[in-house]
């Protein structure tokens, strides 16, 4: 049997390299690069933004090194749940799972809202539920044919999503101008400012992390996942800088927040509405939206699937396709759930709620990762995190910053999330329990 269509032991097929892993990785994240980031000019202008992004980028640094250490190690589609059952046991696993299923069921309605808007903006005929609902379908049937498919499709919108942002660099870092970039006054909302865009700058990042999800479809995990989560993390952080002074440095903060698109508007500042380049922006970066939107919905199916493998949920969300030999059941219940939240029109609360879930994500990753190293140092790790314990503690911290700084600026969503949460786990607790007594211990 190939290398390529190998099984696991478990039911899923491995049939991922380096290149499809980074792609998943950097097309779980792409999106952000082309939309909702600039809201968090409205509150702490260009200057504002750029110290929160830098803030997020090094909690993102920090955090991924760790991150990857564990998912080398411990290469399961559980990803965050299985880091945190092994290092403290099943009640670690409900609380990790539950952040990483609201994670991960509330950014993919968010994002298919985004292309929604922007399908009906270019055909009005075409209402954004019925964009948005058909982008679940689509994507959910392609998802269920086959990884490799799915990987494959993922690496191609990635690799255009991303040719494009280099073009849009060497177009306008020309035209980039200090004084646009540091307009007066330097912060607009002064310290507080920055706090309220620091939620906007994890739009940037929030993602990555999904692709450790995938990694019972990766061939030789040990060494593909190191390699495709370094090139990945070295990707993004050179997007998310350049994006944000491609753009703040181009074209007054405060037309930018005024538009769901900046980064055509920029670019019809610099050569025309007209021009050929800005028709090229505006119907590849909807191939950034469906970037993200397929590579979370493919994360959130393998949360389900693993959480379900492991006796969390119902058994019937582990079973995979006879013959494509992905997970089907899990499949249809993300892509439904996600419906829903769609239909629910809330696109800042949904967002909002996906940062909540993906800050505790963090949190137990980086907890799980000091523990493991205490109670398990002979544990195989085919990829060593360096500075430890700095690096897992520094993430902690700017982890719980961010938190804050979210629950500061939405606290009634803060509400909701801490709501969901305790429903999770107080369903995956009952579950557990009636299936073993053993997982109330």
């Amino acid at each position: 049997m190939s290398a390529h269509t190998e099984s696991n032991g478990h039911g899923l097929k491995r049939t991922l390299g380096v290149l499809h892993l980074w792609g998943l990785a950097v097309g779980m994240v792409i999106s952000g690069d082309y939309f909702g980031w600039n809201l968090g000019l409205a509150r702490g202008g260009p200057v504002g933004m750029i110290i929160a992004t830098l803030a997020v980028t090094v909690l993102y640094v920090c955090f991924i090194f760790s991150y990857t250490e564990l998912a080398a190690a411990i290469p399961h589609s559980g990803g965050p749940s299985a880091f945190a059952k092994r290092a403290f046991g099943t009640w670690g696993a409900y609380v990790a799972g539950a952040a990483t299923l609201i994670e991960f069921l509330f950014a993919p309605p968010a994002i298919a809202r985004a292309v929604g808007a922007y399908v009906n903006f270019r055909a009005p005929s075409l209402s954004v539920n019925l964009v948005s609902v058909g982008a679940f379908v689509v994507f959910g049937a392609i998802n269920a044919m086959g990884m490799s498919l799915a990987a494959t499709l993922e690496l191609v919108i990635t690799l255009l999503a991303t040719f494009e942002l280099g073009l849009f660099f060497v177009l306008t870092a020309p035209h980039v101008q200090s004084a646009t970039l540091l307009s007066q006054p330097l912060l607009p909302g002064g310290i507080g400012g920055v706090f309220a865009a620091v939620p906007f700058a994890i739009w940037f990042y929030l993602g990555l992390e999904g692709a450790a999800m995938s990694a019972e479809e990766v061939i030789e995990p040990k060494k593909t996942i190191p390699r495709g989560f370094m090139a990945a993390i070295a990707t993004l952080v050179t997007l998310a800088l350049s994006v944000l002074i491609c753009t703040s440095g181009v074209m007054p903060w405060r037309e930018l927040v005024a538009d769901d698109s900046p980064l055509p508007k920029v670019l019809s500042r610099v050569l025309s509405r007209s021009h050929p380049m800005t028709h090229l922006m505006v119907y590849l970066g909807l191939l950034g939206l469906l970037a993200s939107f397929h590579g979370i919905v493919l994360g959130c199916s393998r949360q389900v699937f693993a959480l379900a493998r492991d006796g969390v949920l119902p058994a019937a969300l582990a079973q995979v396709h006879a013959t494509r030999r992905t997970p089907v059941p899990a499949i249809m219940l993300s892509c439904s759930l996600g419906i829903v939240a769609t239909l629910s029109g809330k696109t800042d609360a949904l967002i909002t709620m996906s940062v909540l879930g993906a800050l505790v994500l963090y949190g137990t990753s980086m907890f799980s990762a000091l523990k493991l190293r205490r109670t398990e140092p002979d544990l195989e790790r085919p990829f060593v995190a360096p500075l430890h314990p700095v690096l897992p503690v520094v993430a902690i911290v700017l982890s719980c910053v961010a938190f804050a700084s979210v629950a500061w600026s939405a606290p009634w969503v803060c509400a909701a999330f801490v709501g969901v949460m305790a429903m999770v786990i107080g369903g995956a607790w009952a579950f557990g329990a009636r299936r073993s007594p053993s997982a109330q211990r």
